[in-house]
């Protein structure tokens, strides 16, 4: 039998929706990595002053002054987690900043892929309080569908009508960086014209908090919020815990040419490996995250001297960082050596939103498709010591004006979950 194989459709972008502690949506975001601005504050919510004084981490990367009500009614959000809140109000930014008329579209030939590490934790929350003082007969009947991971596929789907290819991974900070993968799938392979894909998380929460506290994976810069997150640097003390959502619009080229669509970037690979070896910590090696990497050259049908910049999962931890630098070096070789001419560019834009858990690939996806279609790489601020052997240009404190054809997204999660996405410069 002769197996026929059909041509991979083209994936472009041609929507962008985020909301962050950098900015409301898409474009503040991106203004605030470009100015290295740091979204990073005290917490001040009344949930965490039951604590006050047994925290050891009183600050996060807390979305100020969003409000819903611009697309949704008060009435729907109140039955929704805020995770779900964030990545619905994502989704409509992108469907909107895409020109998209959804209604004429076939609806089974659009679907929805989002991911969530923790998913809908202050629903989890507030239904334990509300058992413990109140009793079982009233929690809230909402609470299933409000803590659900797929709760924010979902509701995207049933909000835009989306009846094609719909799902959620969760695969803790690595999950939107799958959710946006598969998306590239689906209509690579034919399965759909039309993907919305990303992520969102709200788990600045006590018992969040508490549980990666009690890890010491937090740092403890209270003094100094702006200056906490210090992806490489030798003074840093753990990650900051942020909350945010980013979601974006994915088409295959014919369609996307065939409505006149403004394209933004191309996503030309991607892959995903698992270290299978320690729960939390990575390998110490980085040979995970070399064989993701490796194989999403492979796909995109790149040599690693292709890639200008890569956005790195970064998260501020010594072990995480340190691996991090192995793979790349494990890739890249000299590409990636300031000491033998490398001009590989890498930078961590946790250094200023913190680590949006499994929101993070899908926020970090909008610096790389900035980078390759503004001629412009984030800094990571706060970089004032490399830690000794990272012999890299970590574009340390400000942007960087540079010409970037191909950019990678890097996201690693607990469970030893890799993830590599490769944008690029778009051309007919």
């Amino acid at each position: 039998m002769i197996l026929q194989t059909r041509p991979l459709h083209r994936v472009v972008i041609t929507g962008m929706g985020g909301i962050t502690n950098l900015g409301l949506d898409a474009p503040s975001t991106w203004a605030g990595m470009r100015a290295g601005h740091s979204g990073i504050s005290r917490l001040e919510s009344e949930d965490f002053h039951r604590y006050s004084e047994q925290w050891n981490v009183r600050i996060a990367g807390q979305i100020q002054g969003f409000d819903p009500s611009g697309f949704m009614e008060v009435r729907e959000a109140r039955r929704l987690d805020r995770c779900t809140i964030l990545g619905v109000g994502a989704a409509v930014e992108a469907v909107r900043d895409s020109g998209l008329n959804l209604p004429a579209i076939d609806p089974a030939r659009c679907g929805v892929v989002m991911g969530s590490g923790i998913g809908g934790i202050q629903t989890i929350e507030e239904g334990l309080l509300t058992l413990s003082t109140r009793g079982p007969d009233r929690i809230s009947p909402f609470t299933v569908p409000r803590l659900m991971v797929n709760a924010v596929s979902g509701t995207i789907s049933i909000r835009f009508n989306l009846q094609g290819p719909a799902s959620a991974h969760a695969t803790a900070c690595a999950s939107s960086g799958h959710a946006i993968s598969d998306a590239m799938w689906y209509i690579r392979r034919g399965n759909a014209d039309v993907m919305l894909a990303g992520g969102a998380e709200a788990a600045i929460t006590p018992l969040c908090l508490g549980a990666f506290s009690t890890m010491k994976a937090l740092s403890m810069r209270n003094d100094d919020p702006t200056r906490a997150s210090r992806p490489f640097d030798s003074d840093r003390d753990g990650f900051v815990l942020a909350e945010g959502g980013a979601v974006f619009v994915l088409e295959s080229l014919e369609h996307a040419k065939a409505r006149g669509a403004k394209i933004y970037a191309e996503l030309v690979g991607c892959a995903n490996s698992s270290d299978a070896g320690h729960i939390t910590a990575p390998d110490p090696a980085g040979r995970g995250a070399a064989r993701s990497m490796r194989w999403a050259l492979e796909d995109a049908g790149l040599s690693p001297h292709q890639i200008g910049y890569i956005n790195a999962h970064g998260t501020s931890t010594p072990l995480g960082d340190k691996a991090e630098v192995a793979a790349v070096f494990d890739v890249f070789g000299d590409h990636a050596r300031k000491s033998s001419g490398g001009t590989l560019l890498m930078s961590s834009t946790k250094s200023m939103h913190g680590h949006c858990l499994g929101a993070s690939g899908a926020v970090e996806l909008l610096a790389c498709v900035h980078a390759v279609r503004d001629a412009v790489v984030p800094p990571t601020i706060n970089l004032d010591h490399p830690d000794e052997g990272f012999d890299i240009d970590l574009v340390a404190h400000d942007a960087r004006e540079r010409h970037i054809a191909y950019a990678m997204n890097n996201t690693f999660g607990f469970g030893g979950h890799n993830v590599t996405l490769i944008i690029g410069r778009y051309q007919d």
